[in-house]
């Protein structure tokens, strides 16, 4: 496998939507996820990113309720052979494109188990240019570790290492944007609160 520098990371529509949505219906707080997927059976230089798990909206730094949700979510994918391969961070102020100390330690504790992880930060501008145009690339920011273990953004050809699975991505996120989507998202805080409320979203896209 080439260094995180060459990988390539590939998130499929319903985990890139689901994660943005997360972050719409909590406008005024930060809230972080996680990317579930697998290193390409087909190509060991891409990673998939096939599913994500909104985490949670408030405390984002607690230690206790995210090891927990970590290992709730790896015993749920484990079975259909998928595990927990990046952190997902959208800051609390609208126009901070920075990664955090807390987004930095959290994908610090991800890398661990698995060392291409990356961290995709939200980016609010092109997320509220996407009503405008017609912008087909990704509304995150590409973070990876250098060889110094530094996180680093990728720079202006991160376009090219993060790639939407499905072209109209955007266009189906703009028209659930529209219709207020993001209301119906459940995270893992909404779940310790109230365990009624199910962390998987199975209606979400329903």
């Amino acid at each position: 496998m080439g260094s995180n520098g060459e990988l390539k990371y590939e998130i499929s529509q319903n985990a890139y939507i689901k994660l943005v949505l997360h972050s719409l219906r909590h406008k005024t707080a930060a809230v972080n996820g996680v990317l579930v997927g697998r290193i390409s059976p087909k190509d060991e230089g891409l990673v998939e990113i096939s599913d994500s798990v909104p985490l949670f909206h408030s405390n984002l730094a607690l230690l206790p309720p995210l090891e927990i949700s970590l290992i709730m979510i790896e015993e749920h994918y484990v079975a259909q052979g998928l595990s927990i391969v990046g952190y997902f961070h959208a800051n609390e102020r609208f126009d901070d494109v920075e990664l955090c100390g807390v987004a930095k330690n959290i994908g610090d504790h991800i890398s661990r188990y698995f060392p291409p992880a990356p961290i995709l930060l939200l980016n609010n501008k092109k997320l509220e240019a996407l009503s405008k145009g017609k912008d087909r690339s990704p509304v995150m920011q590409l973070c990876v570790k250098d060889a110094s273990k530094n996180w680093r953004v990728v720079g202006a050809d991160g376009g090219s290492k993060l790639l939407l699975k499905e072209p109209s991505a955007n266009v189906v996120l703009s028209d659930y944007i529209s219709s207020e989507k993001w209301k119906d998202v459940t995270d893992v805080d909404d779940h310790l609160d109230d365990i009624t409320k199910d962390w998987l979203n199975p209606g979400l896209f329903n």
